[in-house]
């Protein structure tokens, strides 16, 4: 008898994602199964549920997707998860919060890219500034950023406090070297952009977060990226379809959320295919997808 490929996903909230659920039957998976308003407290049974119900030699054949759409909470579960198995009981686990590790990863891996193709240049000491950056997408592209070396100020549309609570997280969290600072009006977003190589926004769908006025204050800004797909852009002159595109006004390049969706996708669903295709259990977070997405964006 064969073992069939079975996927637990869990998340805090009412729904588990269709996206995800797709995206995890089209890489293969047999048997998916979501669980829905799952708490922290609970991971650690339904792990062990999902172990001792299978041979050791099973283990690998049974998968573990976190979602939601809280990036702290997530990696909270994985620990959880790991913490639970008992070897040499063990499952594959990955964690991909509102799409927001995966996402991240292409987005980085795409800036990453271009950098290199402008300059010659790698991320370390790259002054990049993240505007989102207290959403899923931006607090992951932040950390990723850092984690290369790079420069990394947190922009607050709100004010300091927000982001700079999330910068502290990061840095406890991750030895992340992050800063933040306050972008609640057009001088204090210029002020940000005056100093940077590189631009994230990671905003809420539909938001204009950057003009071409403001970004005519960036003379050192190399590219700009956006996720966010639904017009307007986030930032005015990058288009969802850019890949490497000149920004009108600067002399820099943008990378639109189109392109970046594509390179997502093919994170999401390749992390997928590892944990089904795999021999020994996995453990996957946002560093294992921005991993996957570099490779992805050097065969393109």
């Amino acid at each position: 008898m064969s073992e069939k490929k079975i996927l637990h996903m869990l998340t805090p909230h009412r729904h588990i994602s269709p996206f995800d659920v797709n995206m995890a039957a089209d890489a293969g998976f047999e048997v998916i199964i979501p669980y829905e308003q799952v708490e922290l407290a609970d991971v650690e049974d339904l792990v062990q549920d999902a172990i001792f119900s299978r041979p050791p030699k099973w283990g690998v054949s049974t998968s573990l997707f976190i979602g939601g759409n809280d990036a702290v909470l997530a990696l909270d579960m994985m620990d959880a998860a790991r913490k639970a198995m008992v070897p040499p009981f063990a499952i594959n686990v990955f964690a991909d919060p509102s799409g927001s590790f995966t996402t991240a990863a292409a987005m980085v891996a795409c800036v990453e890219k271009q950098l290199k193709t402008q300059t010659g240049r790698t991320l370390d000491q790259a002054r990049i500034a993240v505007f989102g950056a207290t959403g899923v997408v931006g607090y992951c592209s932040a950390v990723i950023a850092a984690l290369e070396g790079a420069r990394v100020t947190l922009a607050g549309h709100d004010g300091v406090t927000r982001v700079a609570g999330r910068a502290e997280e990061m840095r406890q969290r991750f030895k992340a070297d992050v800063h933040a600072a306050s972008a609640a009006n057009a001088d204090e977003k210029s002020a940000i952009l005056k100093d940077a190589d590189i631009v994230l926004t990671a905003a809420k769908a539909g938001i204009r977060v950057l003009s071409a006025a403001e970004l005519a204050s960036a003379p050192d800004l190399l590219v700009a990226a956006d996720v966010n797909a639904v017009p307007p852009s986030g930032i005015e002159g990058v288009e969802a379809t850019d890949d490497g595109k000149e920004l009108p006004g600067t002399k820099a390049v943008g990378i639109g959320a189109l392109a970046i969706g594509n390179i997502k996708y093919k994170t999401e669903s390749g992390l997928f295919r590892r944990m089904i295709k795999t021999d020994k259990p996995l453990v996957l977070d946002f560093r294992d997808a921005f991993a996957f997405a570099r490779g992805i964006v050097g065969q393109k």
